[in-house]
């Protein structure tokens, strides 16, 4: 690993973030009823935290109360994690993180228990796949369940892929709090890979490469929400223009 990977992976952390702040608002505008929105988001704000209180778990942050639904969108309230800096940086990116995981399995729960959706091919966690190739399945996805076989579970499963991907990014609010552990848990990394001690910098390549599939399987379910959303893409854009 070197510095361009390094800055390879914080752009794709960043890509990851961006779209589903932007599909979050692209589906608040576009969405007819506020009402409507909120119910589509109800499954994502729901997971989101939940892995915020998975976050305290791993990091012995005592969770003080929870709201997993409200007019707000939902909060996690904690005391402050035994890991310092290390643990609120774990607590508030936890869902971009254990999102893309629940998709995962969400994926293999409508394959295989309920015989749902036919057939997403995710990347394997060793090896970066060719971005066309990604595309080339996410678009097999819609056809094989909308066109040459209607599957009605595809569209439970697309809501739940939408709701999801909505609520992937951590919220601005969880950002800040983890700011100041981000930015040192940067320095920390690039100066391992300038030092150019071996045994910690595959150390540190090991664990990034972890978390960057973490990232890759959450921008694969973006191209689906990215599909999925090129219809009301299209009306949006005929109705300004109107």
């Amino acid at each position: 690993m070197d510095v361009i990977d390094f800055a390879a992976f914080l752009l794709l952390a960043a890509t990851v973030t961006l779209i589903s702040y932007g599909f979050d608002r692209f589906f608040a505008q576009v969405l007819p009823f506020r009402t409507l929105y909120f119910g589509i988001r109800i499954p994502g704000i729901i997971l989101h935290e939940l892995a915020h209180a998975v976050g305290c778990i791993i990091t012995g942050a005592k969770i003080k109360k929870i709201i997993l639904i409200s007019k707000e969108g939902g909060s996690v309230t904690y005391e402050e994690p035994k890991i310092p800096l290390l643990g609120t940086v774990i607590i508030n990116t936890a869902p971009l993180l254990l999102l893309p995981l629940f998709l995962v399995l969400l994926t293999w729960a409508f394959q295989t228990v309920i015989g749902g959706p036919a057939t997403l091919s995710l990347p394997p966690p060793e090896g970066n796949p060719a971005f066309s190739v990604i595309v080339e399945n996410v678009f097999s996805l819609f056809y094989n369940n909308l066109i040459l076989t209607f599957n009605l579970w595809f569209l439970a499963y697309i809501f739940f892929c939408v709701s999801i991907v909505l609520s992937l990014a951590p919220s601005p609010h969880d950002l800040k709090n983890a700011a100041a552990g981000i930015a040192l848990i940067t320095i920390t990394c690039l100066l391992i890979i300038v030092s150019g001690y071996a045994p910690a910098i595959d150390l540190l390549a090991r664990i990034l490469a972890l978390v960057a599939y973490a990232f890759t399987i959450g921008l694969v379910f973006e191209m689906i929400v990215a599909v999925f959303s090129l219809p009301f893409l299209l009306i949006y854009g005929i109705r300004r223009r109107g």
